[in-house]
């Protein structure tokens, strides 16, 4: 299976994203209220990404140097080197990107552009999807329908 049927599946309006120069307490308010794990950090309004700030980043600086990050701007804690895919990947290259890099969140990019972002829990769904449809073509073969 491919990005794109899980993008075509997803019934979001586009990716979340916030300006770098926004700061973390705000970026903390947008993820609790769309209820996401990640923004997309954009300088012109979600049709480039430059990076990625997701709740494990606020948590850990949180950790490490107390509640005046949250006055810092994006920009100082998002992940700037992004690993993202494109429609035509396939779906268990992602997931076996997502597994090595220890991350949940891989924006879909393509020619410079954000085209959506697709979540653990997307990759998984889709194959286990996939898996069903396998299952259930292989019993009809068995039983010979």
């Amino acid at each position: 299976m491919l990005v794109q049927a899980i993008l075509t599946s997803k019934a979001t309006d586009g990716v979340v994203t916030i300006e770098p120069s926004a700061t973390i307490s705000e970026a903390a308010k947008i993820l609790a209220e769309k209820r996401i794990g990640t923004v997309v950090v954009s300088e012109d309004g979600g049709q480039t990404a430059i990076g990625i700030l997701s709740e494990r980043d606020i948590v850990r600086e949180l950790a490490a140097s107390g509640s005046g990050c949250l006055n810092k701007t994006v920009s100082t804690y998002m992940t700037k080197k992004l690993v993202t895919a494109s429609r035509q990947d396939s779906v268990q290259d992602v997931l076996a990107q997502m597994t090595e890099g220890r991350f949940r969140h891989m924006p879909i990019v393509e020619d410079g552009q954000l085209l959506g972002i697709v979540t653990l829990g997307d990759a998984v769904k889709a194959q286990l999807t996939e898996l069903a449809m396998e299952k259930d073509a292989l019993e009809g073969m068995i039983m010979g329908h």
